[in-house]
């Protein structure tokens, strides 16, 4: 069996086309009906990224690139700053929202608009 599912395109590396983990990611949540985790990454890069992915029912979101960028630049204090750069922008867009912790985090607060949902 799976304890859970990474919703990922490995960053459109391998070919650019393909559609966004934030785009497909209702209808996987939709056929998964809560029976397992669902973790999403691919191009998230600012708190705001992970608050939609959060509001739209994703358990988690992993951040490579600038957990990496932090990395390359600092080293240690350079990916803990990072984490606590992108912890702050996630908290002020909850604040905006109204959403005083994750759980309460929901789609309505999510809107599409085109093809990319925005918070």
């Amino acid at each position: 069996g799976m304890d859970g599912i990474i919703v990922s395109n490995h960053g459109g590396r391998s070919e650019d086309s393909g559609r966004s983990t934030i785009d497909a990611l209702p209808e996987i949540l939709a056929a998964v009906k809560g029976r397992m985790p669902v973790l999403v990454d691919s191009g998230f890069r600012r708190g705001t990224d992970i608050c939609k992915a959060l509001a739209m029912g994703a358990n988690a979101v992993c951040v490579g690139r600038p957990y990496i960028w932090g990395l390359g630049a600092f080293g240690q204090p350079g990916v803990e700053r990072v984490m606590e750069i992108l912890r702050t922008e996630l908290f002020a867009i909850m604040q905006q929202v109204g959403a005083p912790t994750v759980k309460s985090l929901t789609p309505a607060m999510v809107r599409r608009v085109g093809a990319t949902p925005s918070v």
